[in-house]
């Protein structure tokens, strides 16, 4: 997401509490959740009461979960600092009764045949940390599932300087795994057509290629141009990925030209190949949650019904790790590698992202392009998988790493990160499902016969 943070938990405070402060004033003095924004330990021992409160559920269901929702909405009027403390206090205080393990354990061991199954489920809702069942009653209150996600957003920009949150940060995956399975969520196409809200929203958390403006957003929805993202009945004013489709001929070498808002729109008719040139997973409190395989696959289907004369699926996708990796490959490594002795024999100082003013660049060309190939080929990570995120990504999904494109993305982003090289990636339809166990199983990368001439 490119929102920051305070303004993520502003958005969601408004709808998680209907009327926001006023809302909380409408209750019962009882029914008032009130702390310091820092939440000092006399505020915090108030919260934890709260908390037991929601777990006891004290007047029902729907009481524990009006509790929960001012509970969220203190949470979102807490600073940085009391945030920390208020997670900190729901990883360690809300886990697991070891105690209660213990005995439903005996229970269970205890149990004849006729009470083994009680016995294991008791053991079962034993084994579930207490917290759990407060984040449970989110779902149903008004945004509580988009506070989750967000609240998770927060927890792992945390984990690394707070490890204590790290059992929180787990059970909460588990919880939005469960709530987000492929199985619950919406395909749907967005157009020009769509509501303001939304498309705002793919303003926002576009993060491939910025969109820079309103008429460059209506460009990506024209009539040769599709967009779809998956929905879930809990947000459905937020997308949680989309991919941006255009449908051209041949297959695309520069994203400049086809993002060009003075470029003719393509006949459809001539159309043989969708390109997809864009994919931006929209919730970050979602990280490690994986569906864009999905949809990919829908997608395809989806346009295959819409045209059937399109013979082509394939993207146009940056290589945001490679300077990074080339930067910091020691020269033994490279001189290792296709294009290597190339790039070393060059002048100081070498710089991937800038052209050479003094007239190298057919040399630069030939070294960057076959490194790269090396990069997203031969350079892999732990699980022999390749080292580039988006590589893997796109071989997981079972395409083929069909060409570089030079000086394919001329912008600043594109230099900095890829070089200004990008790649395509081929899903041949036939081939998808078996390339994708081979890579997965063997880390075998399926490459063109334009890709093994580079890495030799």
């Amino acid at each position: 997401m490119q929102s920051q943070p305070a303004n993520i938990f502003e958005r969601a405070f408004k709808r998680l509490v209907p009327g926001g402060d006023a809302g909380a004033g409408r209750r019962a003095a009882n029914e008032s959740l009130t702390v310091a924004a820092d939440l000092p330990e006399a505020d915090l021992e108030v919260v934890r009461q709260w908390i037991d409160h929601c777990l006891a559920e004290n007047g029902g269901q729907v009481a524990a979960r009006n509790r929960a929702a001012e509970l969220g909405r203190t949470y979102l009027t807490l600073s940085r600092q009391g945030r920390i403390r208020f997670l900190g206090l729901l990883a360690e205080h809300y886990g697991v009764d070891e105690a209660r393990v213990g005995r439903e354990i005996d229970h269970w061991q205890a149990a004849g045949s006729g009470h083994k199954t009680a016995a294991a489920q008791a053991l079962r809702q034993a084994l579930e940390p207490s917290r759990v069942a407060l984040l449970k009653q989110f779902n149903g209150v008004p945004s509580g599932v988009k506070f989750l996600v967000d609240m998770r957003e927060e927890l792992l920009g945390l984990r690394k300087e707070h490890p204590s949150l790290q059992p929180l940060e787990s059970d909460l995956k588990e919880l939005l795994s469960h709530w987000f399975d492929v199985g619950l969520l919406q395909l749907e196409e967005i157009s020009w057509r769509s509501g303001a809200v939304l498309l705002e929203k793919l303003i926002a958390y576009e993060a491939v290629h910025a969109i820079k403006s309103w008429s460059d957003l209506k460009n990506r929805l024209d009539s040769d141009r599709r967009c779809f993202a998956f929905m879930h009945p809990s947000m459905p004013d937020e997308p949680l990925i989309f991919v941006e489709v255009a449908l051209v001929s041949g297959m695309a070498d520069n994203v400049q030209a086809l993002l060009d808002e003075s470029a003719p729109t393509q006949n459809l008719e001539a159309a043989d190949t969708a390109i997809f040139y864009s994919i931006s997973n929209a919730q970050r409190g979602l990280a490690g949650i994986s569906f864009g395989n999905f949809l990919i696959k829908q997608v395809v289907r989806k346009l295959r019904e819409e045209f059937p004369q399109l013979k082509q699926f394939a993207t146009l996708s940056p290589i945001p790790g490679f300077c990074r990796w080339l930067n910091q490959s020691d020269a033994d490594t490279l001189r290792g590698l296709p294009g290597g002795e190339q790039w070393l024999s060059l002048p100081p100082p070498r710089t991937p992202e800038q052209l050479d003013p003094n007239g190298n660049n057919e040399v630069r060309r030939d070294a960057l392009t076959r490194l790269a190939a090396s990069y997203l080929c031969q350079v892999r990570r732990q699980g022999n998988k390749a080292q580039d995120p988006v590589a893997h990504f796109h071989l997981s999904n079972g395409a083929q790493v069909a060409r570089l494109n030079w000086l394919a993305d001329s912008s600043d982003k594109g230099l900095k990160q890829s070089a200004g090289l990008m790649v395509n990636y081929l899903y041949e339809l036939p081939k998808i499902e078996q390339r994708s166990e081979r890579y997965t199983s063997e880390g075998a990368i399926a490459q063109s016969s334009a890709i093994k001439k580079l890495l030799k």
